[in-house]
């Protein structure tokens, strides 16, 4: 699928756009400066090692995401991994250690990877995986958290390893988000903001989109709230049906390009915050990036997954590497198909054809 479009170029493009939109965020800040400019060296070099393994045939994602833990403390309405048994309430024994993760990480930057996105259940449950990969310098860790978790050892955590970026889930104002996440979490977010803003910590916020919300979270009004209590990074995650019932909720095409509209018009009038938008531009880059084309998940016992709205695995990290996990037999499949590029109507084409997906990991067996 990826005959005329270099889709090495597209992935390299974009890391150094947010690059430099995170570099332009944080000028204000002396020890943010610093650590952007070195992690901007870092993420070129990282760039010319995932060059030189497309000269030999072997492509590298910029991005990993790493669902860390299967526990969270709360049940957020709609929540996907709650919805796919992946998140329950107690750990089971499986998990991988933080030890495993640290090689996991380790590996990640030696192939050339400059973004790990931590996910869960809640992240901050496990602070020994946290600690694992601030000693990763030169990766950059969004860590998707609820918010609940976070206390002083954290802010200390924060401060001291600038790599570790949390990200924030607020779903829109205090009605928005108390009504899917639970009363009491929009004050304690917003308690938490100001926190982080006195100390001078770089916090991001993801934002679940849906048509119900999408008016609200991409408005001026909503977005420039963030921004005076210093967010620096707004994620808008697409949101993905679970169930037929809900189906109503994905956006449709026309609501993606008012969204990208929006993004547009925010990037022009809030030049110090980093706008991202998941999955994204999907027919610029020559379809959905999953499975390991800009990026592919890890679940919390190690199985290699397309993403996490496509909970399939043929191949555990605990068994294998990176690499060998990357070029999957069922993530090549899905990368040399049609699936990748089809049209969908909600957030996740691999999610849309499951049926499509599971049969290719079963002709895989």
């Amino acid at each position: 699928m990826d005959n005329k479009f270099d889709l090495q170029a597209y992935l390299t493009k974009g890391v150094e756009h947010i690059v430099s939109d995170s570099l332009r965020a944080v000028l204000k800040d002396p020890r943010e400066t610093a650590f952007m400019l070195k992690f901007a060296a870092a993420s070129s070099k990282a760039s010319k090692k995932r060059a030189k393994s497309a000269e030999k045939g072997e492509h590298i994602p910029p991005f990993l995401i790493a669902s860390i833990t299967s526990s969270c403390n709360l049940h957020c309405a709609g929540c996907y991994s709650r919805c796919s048994s992946a998140t329950t309430d107690a750990p089971p024994d499986d998990q991988l250690t933080a030890e495993e993760w640290l090689r996991i990480f380790n590996e990640a930057e030696e192939l050339g990877i400059s973004y790990i996105l931590l996910a869960g259940g809640e992240p901050l449950m496990r602070r020994d995986v946290i600690s694992s990969a601030a000693s990763v310098r030169n990766i950059i860790f969004p860590i998707f958290t609820n918010g609940t978790f976070i206390n002083e050892q954290y802010f200390d955590i924060f401060d001291k390893n600038r790599n570790l970026i949390p990200v924030l889930s607020i779903e829109g104002g205090r009605e928005a988000t108390d009504s899917r996440r639970g009363k009491g979490v929009y004050d304690l977010l917003c308690v938490n903001m100001e926190k982080f803003c006195k100390k001078s910590l770089i916090f991001g916020a993801s934002v679940t989109v849906t048509t119900e919300n999408i008016n609200e979270i991409s408005s001026e009004e909503f977005i420039g709230s963030l921004a005076e209590k210093g967010c620096k990074l707004v994620i808008f995650v697409e949101y993905v049906p679970m169930s037929e019932d809900s189906e109503r909720l994905a956006p449709t095409d026309k609501e993606r390009q008012l969204l990208n509209d929006r993004i547009a018009a925010l990037r022009s009038r809030y030049t110090d915050v980093v706008f991202l938008s998941f999955p994204g531009d999907e027919k610029g880059s020559g379809g959905c990036i999953a499975a390991g084309r800009g990026f592919f998940h890890i679940n919390s016992h190690g199985g290699a997954e397309p993403c996490p709205f496509s909970p399939y695995s043929d191949i555990n990290v605990r068994d294998t590497s990176l690499r060998e996990a990357i070029d999957s037999r069922l993530f090549s499949a899905l990368r040399s198909g049609d699936i990748l590029a089809d049209d969908h109507a909600g957030g996740c084409v691999l999610y849309e054809k499951r049926a499509q997906v599971e049969a290719l990991l079963n002709k895989n067996e």
